[in-house]
């Protein structure tokens, strides 16, 4: 699947009432649930985490968690080429892909990236 520029009108959550979106608490829970299965949910996480958006579940993931992402990779200039490249690269891996698919650039791609998108995607 190539990257979806404009995300936002594929979104699973584009006909859901934003307030589920910015929760707390447990109802967290619920709203991450709303990108289960969505076909941009790394498109969405990656412009969060680029735009430092600080509230609300983007991409299957809450703020607290996109905030200790952000702590522990404080070097990162383009989470949307990170999860670009861990996405092709994951497909890659599990058959989805060609093994001759290109990658954009995985020179930054790290095993705490690999292991970062292996667990957004094992959530949903």
């Amino acid at each position: 699947m190539g990257w979806v520029t404009d995300w936002s009108a594929q979104a699973a959550c584009r006909t859901t009432d934003p307030d589920e979106l910015f929760v707390q608490g447990a109802a967290q829970n619920r709203a991450k649930a709303v990108c289960t299965g969505c076909p941009v949910r790394t498109e969405c996480l990656a412009d969060a985490l680029d735009n430092r958006v600080e509230f609300g579940v983007w991409g299957g993931m809450t703020e607290r968690e996109r905030r200790a992402l952000l702590r522990r990779r404080p070097t990162v200039t383009s989470w949307r080429r990170l999860l670009e490249t861990a996405r092709v690269e994951y497909e890659r891996g599990v058959g989805l892909l060609p093994a001759d698919a290109e990658v954009n650039d995985n020179s930054a791609l790290t095993a705490d990236d690999r292991e970062v998108y292996a667990r957004l995607l094992a959530v949903g």
